[in-house]
């Protein structure tokens, strides 16, 4: 766990709002023992796990692709290569939804944007030894335009079941 307790009351506090602001189908789902707090979404977020990304094409068309992510100081982290699609659409539109689900046990599920870490970024760092523990390997050595981001929420919600 990376996330201090400053972090840790702001991801509850926007867990707090979204859920607040969502519409009575997501609370009648997310709600009692099966939604999850701050503290069970940073305990089951741990090491990496596929998310689903949707971007935006030019024409408004939402695209999803499966990416790492890693949950890192209440955020997720993600990368691909800068010749995708996806990057296209990140550069042009940074506005994402993602979201990792795991059966009926987990989910998470966040809007917000995309922020692509660069040299100088606070947060690249530390992403990058964060990758490099997991794959044995720094990312930015995978390709020759490897990008990193953090997808900075705006709205979150974690759903549990319980066993």
């Amino acid at each position: 766990m990376k996330e201090t307790e400053k972090e840790m009351a702001a991801l509850q506090r926007l867990m707090d709002a979204s859920h607040a602001g969502g519409t009575p189908h997501l609370k009648e789902i997310v709600s009692g023992e099966h939604r999850l707090t701050a503290q069970q979404v940073v305990d089951l977020m741990t090491g990496m796990k596929v998310l689903s990304l949707a971007t935006v094409t030019a024409r408004g068309e939402p695209r999803v692709s499966a990416v790492d992510g890693h949950f890192l100081h209440g955020r997720w982290t993600f990368g691909t290569d800068g010749r995708s699609a996806k990057a296209r659409h990140l550069a042009a539109r940074p506005a994402v939804s993602a979201a990792h689900v795991d059966g009926e046990r987990v989910g998470v599920f966040v809007h917000g944007h995309a922020r692509m870490l660069t040299a100088g970024d606070a947060d690249l760092e530390e992403t990058v030894a964060h990758w490099a523990a997991h794959y044995g390997s720094d990312p930015r050595t995978w390709g020759e335009d490897v990008r990193l981001y953090v997808l900075e929420p705006t709205w979150m919600v974690g759903y549990g079941n319980p066993e």
